[in-house]
């Protein structure tokens, strides 16, 4: 079964997207990135703008097959697309379809905005639901 976490009180989902993903590839790990298609965008730019020893090699699903296959870091609104069924993170609002195909899935929740935790209560209720045994990242308490 899946295993579940959510990662709360992100101050910023998509930086906090950015610093999972190169920490996945430090650990070697292969990661999917799910979310609105707008979301995907802006984290596309902010992963080509890092620091040139933070790079994080990554790609859509408008890249060639063959970077799809070989990149450690998919952004995709789709995450059934993805060859590789490692780690999954939701940056969207609905629970992604298809996330039991994957070993683990993240779900990141915004610090400061009651819409985003709203919508992650939403889908904590139907991973406990699910059967799932959900695990409780706080970010702050990490932070301190």
């Amino acid at each position: 079964m899946t295993e579940v976490a959510f990662h709360f009180n992100a101050p910023d989902k998509l930086a906090y997207a950015c610093r999972f993903a190169r920490k996945m590839v430090c650990l070697d790990k292969r990661l999917v990135i799910t979310g609105a298609p707008d979301t995907l965008v802006s984290l596309d730019k902010m992963l080509w703008h890092m620091a040139p020893q933070d790079f994080v090699a990554h790609c859509t699903v408008q890249d060639a097959p063959e970077l799809l296959e070989a990149s450690p870091v998919l952004l995709l609104t789709d995450p059934r697309q993805a060859r590789h069924r490692e780690v999954l993170l939701n940056l969207g609002d609905a629970v992604p379809q298809g996330y039991t195909l994957f070993e683990r899935l993240i779900e990141v929740v915004a610090a400061h905005d009651d819409a985003d935790r709203q919508c992650a209560r939403i889908r904590w209720r139907q991973y406990a639901q699910s059967g799932h045994t959900i695990v409780r990242h706080d970010l702050v308490l990490k932070e301190s």
